[in-house]
């Protein structure tokens, strides 16, 4: 993230985050109590049961997966397991502060995981040179004989690096683009095993549901939405920082708890992280933080990050700062990526600009660029765009009209972190 962030808070249930950091085993277990990996031959039912869903991005129904791996794991071909701890999009940092204030609770997710779908390697994939690394390792290092099998791995800290078949793809050749839509790897995966591959976060919730089962999970959130989910929180706050809520629960709320109030200061804010979608907070405000309202809103929960521009912030500025960075982090394997991408992205840039012909080029190019990538990148930089185009030329028209004929932008300094480079580096 780009502004310093406060210590994580919670909205009305506090689970994943500690009231106080527990990166000592002894700590984690006075809190949790004991790994109960007795349960993990009913692990993929109760997580069902519970209706987890993938808190990555993407949203998969957790206990699919773990079942899919399972069935294509044998004593011939073992599973392996990979707890996603990269982060790839940098406007998200709620994994970092859970690895860095709960480090076992993920590390337990992904044993769990591992005896639930036959796997006898675990591997903690992290960005080379992240924080997070150092508690990591001290964190095996007290499990003794309890860490065997289980192993850290560098990833380049790259966009899309962090993808589930790019992971998979550079630990087996070194090349950490993403596999292609395709590519089935919880049949064929590392080392051609079946792999399952889960979020830092995701695996948390995994470990608590073990330990307390379906019916204590959903006793919080709503039905489509159960539990608890954490949220980055960025931009024009008073405490940037990660909070963590119930499912469904309000922006007016999760907004307040950062010290915002859409009713006093509104604005717009991006949801979902760099492939999210522009929501007007004076509108929006009681819009429920789930994948559903927010499809229902036009938005996206995506890596359930918020970045609040302040009162009077150009959309359209900071989404060809986005463009700009998505188009140079992308893999550079397909059509899309390699000219789609910087195609829109200079469109984009010459609205800012005052250039009138821009707005026919992206509405034609949109289009045609969505749904054509080898991966989901160009899509999600094809969403955001057209999210800006339908405020810029819906409620924040006049403003648009000030760019074509003044070529100029009154707005302050830009609020989306984008880090430091697009190899991953965070400013």
């Amino acid at each position: 993230m780009s502004t310093a962030l406060h210590p994580p808070t919670t909205v009305s249930t506090a689970r994943l985050l500690p009231t106080r950091p527990a990166v000592h085993l002894a700590d984690h277990e006075a809190r949790l109590g004991p790994l109960p990996l007795a349960v993990a031959p009913r692990l993929a039912d109760l997580i069902t049961a519970a209706g987890l869903l993938g808190r990555g991005g993407g949203g998969f129904p957790t206990g699919r997966k773990f079942r899919a791996v399972a069935q294509a794991s044998s004593a011939r071909r073992p599973a392996v397991v990979i707890a996603n701890c990269c982060e790839g999009d940098p406007t998200s940092s709620k994994d970092a502060v859970l690895l860095t204030t709960s480090p076992h609770l993920v590390i337990d997710g992904a044993v769990l995981a591992a005896a639930a779908v036959g796997a006898d390697r675990v591997i903690l994939a992290v960005h080379e040179g992240a924080g997070t690394t150092t508690g990591l390792r001290r964190a095996l290092s007290e499990r003794g004989p309890g860490a065997a099998g289980i192993a850290i791995a560098g990833v380049p800290a790259r966009f899309v690096a962090s993808e589930s078949t790019a992971l998979v793809r550079y630990l087996n050749s070194g090349d950490a683009r993403p596999g292609g839509r395709l590519t089935a790897i919880w049949e064929s995966g590392v080392d051609g095993r079946p792999t399952l591959v889960d979020n830092a976060e995701t695996l948390a919730q995994v470990a608590l549901i073990a330990r307390f089962g379906p019916d204590w999970f959903t006793s919080v959130g709503t039905p489509d939405e159960p539990g608890t989910t954490l949220v980055t929180v960025a931009g024009a706050v008073s405490r940037p920082g990660v909070v963590e809520i119930a499912g469904g629960t309000a922006l007016r709320t999760i907004l307040a708890a950062v010290g915002y109030h859409p009713a006093t200061d509104p604005s717009w804010a991006l949801v979902g992280g760099l492939a999210g979608r522009w929501i007007d907070l004076t509108r929006g405000a009681d819009i429920g933080f789930s994948a559903a309202e927010l499809a229902a809103a036009g938005g996206v929960k995506g890596v359930a990050s918020i970045v609040v521009l302040p009162p009077h912030g150009c959309v359209l500025r900071e989404t060809a700062r986005i463009l700009d960075h998505l188009a140079a982090a992308g893999a550079r394997q397909c059509g899309p990526c390699m000219f789609g991408l910087p195609a829109i992205a200079a469109d984009m840039a010459g609205l800012v600009a005052g250039d009138r012909t821009a707005l026919g080029r992206l509405r034609h190019r949109l289009p045609v660029i969505n749904g054509r990538g080898a991966c989901g990148h160009p899509d999600g930089a094809v969403a955001l765009a057209a999210s800006a185009l339908q405020v810029m030329t819906g409620p924040e028209a006049v403003h648009l009209d000030g760019h074509l004929r003044l070529a100029r932008c009154l707005a302050g300094p830009p609020m989306v972190p984008l880090g430091g480079s697009i190899d991953g580096g965070r400013a």
